[in-house]
Formats: C-alpha cells, structure tokens, sequence
C-alpha cells in the first residue's frame, strides 16, 4: 500500500475533515499567526521580550486548530477534550498585559480557523494587527507619569519615621511611604516610597545625600512605564 493510498484510508475513516482541509488549516493558521508575531514583536515595549514565547503564540494558533477540526460539532469530543486539557498546569507568570492579549489573539485565530471560518480569520488577524500597531506607533493613551519607586535600607535600629524628611522636602514634589519589610535575615528595614522628584538632574545627588544618611546602605530608584512588584 502506497502513501497516498494510506491518506485516503485516513480519510475514509472520518466523514468530517479531508486529508486537503488538515493541511490548509495548518498551513493557514501557521501564516495568520506569523502575522500576530510580527504584530506583537514591533509593538512590544519592555526588557522581557522571549523568543520562545513568540513561537509558542504560533505553535498555539495552529495546536487550536486541529484541535478544532477534532472537535467539530461533536459534543462529546469537546468535553473529552476540556477534561483532558483541565490537567495541564502553567507555572510561567505573565509579565506584560498585553502578553495575554496576544494569547487569546492566537487562540482565537486558530478557532476560527479550525472552524472554517477563513476569510473571518483573514481579515480579523490583518484589521486587529494594524489596529495594535496603529495604538502603538501613535502612542494612544499614553500618560506622562512622573512617580518613581524609592527603595531605602536602613539598619534596623535606626528610626526612620522622619529621618529623611527634611532631604524629600528639598528634593521631591510628594512621597509617600508604601510599604515596609525587614531583609537581610532582619538586620535591616528596606522602606519603600512613592515619590516624584522636583528636577530629573537631581537624581544622583539626591541617592549621594540618602547614602550620608542611612549609614551607606542600598539605595535604589526604580523608573520606567512598567509595573514595578513591590
């Protein structure tokens, strides 16, 4: 028995799908998702950027797919499929929103592809993807923040409460106190602040001056649009 005579075999056992419908929807689905990789790899704006999770948004577009096509209308397939997924367990955080969004993105394309909804999956990909880079290059919603994170060791025993006050009134607009927690096996107290300074040039001068104060230790400020974890 040759090859293709092995195909039509596979095919025969299943009225659903034809060995042709297999390879388009792979193929398509491969095409569409190079798309959103594409999209998200020239919008993305950060340091966290991973080669591995732009292939897995195109491994995951066409994994849908044929999941898809296995699903078909039948109902019982789907929940087999759904009890036999509700195993799989993620351990990677996502750092970045948008990072979420280009998930659904590429499981949304698959499904519609899977589905046979072709020209839906075409234009949808194209419009959204032109919609994400149009919010990007044209820095829609963008807002100027000024806040920083002041991170501050001091030792243990020291008090802190107004230690620093009459420096953050020379050098700051505001601050505020976020959070406090012991480090160094509880040798110090690390404070962190909110805060907003008067001038940008002052930066180092203002670290230099903290330094004087908290006996040398770290000193640390935290800038950028991106979400800090405290």
């Amino acid at each position: 028995m040759d090859f293709t005579t092995f195909l039509e075999s596979l095919q025969d056992a299943t009225n659903v799908f034809t060995t042709g419908d297999v390879v388009f929807v792979i193929i398509l689905s491969f095409l569409l998702s190079l798309v959103i990789a594409w999209a998200y790899r020239i919008t993305y704006q950060g340091v966290s950027y991973t080669q591995s999770y732009v292939h897995t948004l195109i491994m995951l577009s066409m994994v849908v797919a044929i999941v898809m096509l296995v699903i078909g209308s039948n109902i019982a397939r789907a929940f087999s499929l759904v009890g036999a997924l509700s195993i799989v367990r993620f351990r990677n955080a996502v750092k970045d929103t948008r990072d979420v969004g280009f998930i659904f993105f590429a499981m949304v394309v698959g499904m519609a592809v899977g589905t046979r909804f072709y020209l839906l999956a075409i234009i949808g990909t194209l419009i959204i993807s032109f919609i994400w880079w149009g919010m990007v290059t044209l820095n829609l919603f963008a807002k100027d923040i000024r806040e920083q994170i002041l991170r501050i060791r001091v030792p243990a025993d020291m008090r802190y409460e107004t230690l620093f006050d009459d420096l953050f009134a020379r050098y700051l607009n505001r601050f505020n106190l976020i959070a406090v927690e012991t480090v160094q096996a509880g040798t110090q107290t690390e404070l962190v602040y909110g805060i907003e300074l008067k001038r940008q040039q002052e930066t180092q001068t203002l670290l230099a001056e903290l330094r004087k104060l908290n006996d040398n230790n770290k000193v640390a400020l935290l800038t950028g649009h991106h979400e800090v974890d405290l």
